[in-house]
């Protein structure tokens, strides 16, 4: 791993967050004000390495925690297009951070930049004041994205492009924490994506990888392999055959 570019800051801490569960499942906490990654400034961002990205992925969350790092985010999307990278955009829409006004305008001019668009259901339905998976998906294409991949919880995700658009299923897992879901999604959607350039079938894995997340606590630990998330697709493909001849 390269940590050539992480700054690090005399004057700002770790940020953190927490998770705790209740009867809705998980909820955030956050330690962010004044942490080291909100005082980030466009002008530390590694213009070399953006220079050489093949794909730059950013999300909500790096805009909201302060004006500046919602800066410098702007001008890494701007260096990476100019450069020829592929870009993602999250949306990651945390109203602890940011109020919904703000949030709306900044994500959606962000996403406007982006090739890829990966809105979650609830949020988008905030952030966009629409309902339908496909109203959604409409209104994030018309921004300007090449692809939306929007997240539907157990229902899978519905990936839409200008030329077709398809609800691409889950697989079934007993879950137990949503935790990281989103972001385990998100990873696997992009490394298979860049690997197959075909956006389907980088969703077919992304949700299977996402779901076996959810089998254990926490955001990081439960993340599976490749091996695992193979092995889950082909006993998934097993059975639906079995099913269709049954």
């Amino acid at each position: 791993m390269d940590r050539s570019t992480v700054i690090t800051r005399r004057n700002g801490h770790t940020g953190v967050y927490f998770i705790t569960y209740g009867p809705n499942g998980h909820e955030f906490t956050y330690a962010r004000a004044g942490s080291a990654a909100s005082l980030i400034t466009e002008t530390e961002l590694p213009a070399e390495l953006l220079a050489n990205v093949r794909v730059l992925h950013v999300s909500g969350i790096s805009q909201a925690i302060s004006e500046s790092a919602s800066d410098a985010v702007s001008v890494a999307i701007a260096q990476a297009k100019a450069a020829g990278a592929l870009v993602s955009y999250d949306t990651n829409l945390r109203l602890r951070l940011w109020p919904l006004e703000r949030a709306r305008s900044v994500i959606h001019r962000a996403i406007a930049q982006a090739d890829i668009a990966r809105p979650g259901l609830d949020d988008a339905r905030q952030l966009t004041g629409l309902r339908t998976p496909d109203e959604i998906a409409d209104f994030y294409l018309d921004l300007g994205p090449k692809i939306v991949a929007l997240t539907l919880g157990e229902q899978g995700c519905l990936i839409a492009t200008p030329e077709a658009r398809r609800v691409v299923p889950g697989i079934r897992v007993e879950a137990v924490d949503a935790s990281g879901a989103g972001d385990t999604f998100g990873g696997a959607f992009l490394a298979e994506y860049v690997k197959t350039g075909d956006p389907f079938v980088a969703a077919q894995y992304a949700n299977a990888a996402a779901a076996l997340q959810t089998r254990g606590h926490g955001a990081v630990a439960p993340m599976p392999t490749r091996t695992e998330v193979m092995d889950a697709l082909a006993v998934e493909a097993a059975f639906g055959a079995h099913h269709d001849r049954s």
